[in-house]
């Protein structure tokens, strides 16, 4: 029908005239933080370890930085991401990720997946992810700061579920809640992809 197709149509350009929006305002933010300290590219990019030209590229509103490189940046400056991040489109209710939005990988290796579903400007004490782990894939990580708890459900597949000396398998639907302020680890324990939702809410 061709009005919905006019709707579509508009939804993708709203989509993108806001992240561009959203572009456009860390470009400026982060020229500015850099100037306040009296940085110049090279010393940010010491700081950060994050390439001169892909500052530049940000700065000059050219670049849609990935969540792994504004969050190197953010740390540089001593914000958390949500300092760094403003919403350009403070007048809408919703904030949209799609699927096939690349900056919202937060890492990918041979050992797993990670692409966050929560917005970059989303409350701080609170993380959502889609984990992805190959067979015999592993995501570990160290204990998070106190107080902290992550919550997970499996999609697909099998995972062992590790939280200081305590163990679990999940298979698929299954849900846990564990302390993520010891040493934790989720493990593949299947023989094929394993698929998993995953909130950190951190206290």
């Amino acid at each position: 029908m061709p009005t919905k197709r006019v709707a579509k149509k508009s939804a993708k350009t709203t989509t993108a005239s806001t992240a561009e929006s959203i572009n456009e305002d860390l470009g400026r933010r982060v020229k500015k933080l850099r100037g306040d300290r009296g940085w110049s590219l090279e010393e940010l990019a010491s700081t950060s370890g994050v390439s001169r030209s892909m500052l530049s590229e940000i700065e000059r509103q050219r670049a849609n930085p990935t969540l792994s490189v504004t969050y190197r940046i953010a740390r540089a400056f001593g914000l958390s991401l949500q300092d760094l991040i403003e919403s350009a489109d403070s007048a809408s209710t919703i904030q949209t990720i799609r699927a096939d939005d690349r900056a919202q990988i937060f890492r990918s290796d041979k050992q797993c997946q990670i692409r966050t579903l929560s917005p970059l400007n989303l409350e701080k004490d609170v993380e959502f992810y889609e984990l992805r782990l190959p067979a015999s894939g592993t995501l570990r990580s160290q204990a998070h700061i106190d107080g902290t708890r992550e919550f997970l459900t499996v999609e697909e597949g099998s995972v062992d579920l590790l939280s200081g000396n305590s163990t679990e398998t999940l298979t698929k639907g299954d849900s846990a809640t564990y302390r993520a302020d010891v040493a934790h680890a989720i493990v593949n324990s299947g023989k094929r992809e394993a698929v998993i939702f995953l909130v950190v809410i951190y206290r």
